[in-house]
């Protein structure tokens, strides 16, 4: 993001540091899940609790040598983590991360601007109120026509906000979806209670069928950008 054109909250939902955040989360949520499924020792799913965490500057400096993000984030955790690290992650593929975690953020993200068009909603419905018999000229192929009201006109702009804010409510429901279902998707090397653990720990829904990702018509079939831009 342009910081100069970024708002304080929404930069910082797509920082370095909350990704990275999510990345931890996802990772040690899926150790808890394999330890209830007595796949990892429970003692160490606790112990990636308790002494996980990361330095964003040591995991640029690995990526620099790995050429691979998340193997550059789960080296740094290993660094602290110890011995119990080599529970991290197994059975997993990185765009169980990558994508789970992408979800999390356009989810915070939709609910930052989902907060923001509430507010404006109700300032909008005020003011139609206050202006309900204000008497203003109304226009018609782009010249002055007959009289209208400017609470009119404001209420003909809280109906086109609230038709937005269901388009965006709509699209966090179709992108808050977690992906734990391993390299391309089969679960071979992981079990499906993982993925729902995960997905009930982090407030997502389980994406019904993923393949080596989260499909990309969540991203692009309701436009969750385009919406973005709507408001």
């Amino acid at each position: 993001m342009i910081p100069r054109y970024s708002r304080p909250a929404m930069k910082t939902i797509w920082d370095e540091e909350n990704k990275f955040k999510i990345w931890f989360e996802i990772e040690a949520h899926a150790a808890d899940g394999m330890a209830n499924q007595g796949t990892i020792p429970k003692e160490a799913a606790k112990k990636i609790w308790e002494l996980g965490k990361f330095e964003i500057s040591r995991i640029a400096e690995i990526e620099k040598e790995t050429k691979h993000d998340v193997i550059a984030f789960l080296t740094n955790l290993s660094e602290h983590i110890g011995p119990e690290a080599r529970f991290l992650h197994q059975g997993m593929t990185s765009s169980d991360v990558l994508d789970t975690a992408l979800s999390i953020q356009m989810k915070q993200s939709s609910e930052l601007l989902i907060e923001g068009v509430e507010k404006l909603l109700s300032s909008i419905k005020k003011r139609a109120f206050e202006h309900k018999y204000s008497i203003c000229i109304g226009r018609s192929h782009g010249i002055h026509a007959e009289p209208t009201t400017f609470g009119l006109k404001l209420a003909g702009f809280f109906a086109e906000f609230e038709r937005s804010l269901h388009r965006l409510q709509t699209a966090k429901k179709e992108i808050a979806v977690c992906a734990v279902s391993g390299a391309v998707g089969t679960f071979a090397n992981i079990s499906p209670e993982v993925e729902r653990h995960v997905a009930k720990q982090m407030g997502l829904e389980v994406e019904p069928i993923s393949t080596q990702v989260i499909p990309r018509d969540r991203h692009t079939a309701i436009s969750f950008f385009a919406v973005c831009n709507l408001l």
